[in-house]
C-alpha cells in the first residue's frame, strides 16, 4: 500500500457494533439475533446474546418459538418468551465495579438476517439504569447507531 493512503480506521463505537453483530450470530432465537458487548475504558468487560437460560433447551433445539406460534408483535409480552435478552446476559456475566460507568452495544438482526432496531426493551433498560451503566450504543436497523445516556429514559412519576 502506498505511504500516502491512508486507511479508514473505525472509532470505538462502530467497531464495538460490529462485536456485538458478531456476537449476534450465536443467538438462538427464531425470530431475533441480538448481541451485546460491554465496554469500560474501550475494553471488553463482557458480552452476552438472547437465549434460553442455562440447562433449558432453546428455541433452535425445540424447533419452536411460543410468541410467533401466538402471533405476538415484536415489542409485546416478553414474559412469554423463554429467552434470556443479550443485554440481560451481557451484565449477569460483568461484575459489579466493570457495570458502573461502563457502555453497552447492542445489535441484532431479524429471522432474515437483516439488521434491525436494537433500541433496548422496557425491561433491559430498567436492568441496564440499575446496572448503572452510564453509555448505551445500538444499531438503527439502518447501518447506523445511536449513542444514549440511560438516565434519559428516567421520567418524572406524579
Amino acid at each position: 500500500m502506498p505511504k500516502n493512503k491512508k486507511t479508514k480506521r473505525p472509532g470505538w463505537d462502530e467497531y464495538f457494533i460490529g462485536i456485538a453483530k458478531a456476537v449476534s450470530t450465536r443467538a438462538t432465537c427464531l425470530r431475533r439475533k441480538y448481541g451485546a458487548v460491554i465496554t469500560k475504558d474501550n475494553i471488553i468487560v463482557s458480552t452476552g446474546y438472547n437465549g434460553a437460560p442455562a440447562g433449558m433447551k432453546d428455541c433452535l433445539e425445540v424447533g419452536k418459538c411460543t410468541r410467533k406460534e401466538l402471533q405476538i408483535p415484536h415489542g409485546e409480552r416478553y414474559e412469554l418468551c423463554h429467552s434470556v435478552h443479550a443485554e440481560a446476559n451481557a451484565i449477569i456475566r460483568a461484575a459489579v465495579h466493570e457495570l458502573e460507568g461502563a457502555t453497552i452495544y447492542i445489535s441484532g438482526a431479524d429471522d432474515n438476517i437483516k439488521e434491525c432496531l436494537s433500541e433496548p426493551c422496557m425491561m433491559c433498560k430498567r436492568i441496564i439504569l440499575n446496572s448503572r451503566i452510564a453509555r448505551v450504543v445500538y444499531s438503527d436497523g439502518n447501518g447506523k447507531f445511536h449513542v444514549l445516556n440511560p438516565k434519559s429514559w428516567l421520567k418524572k412519576r406524579v
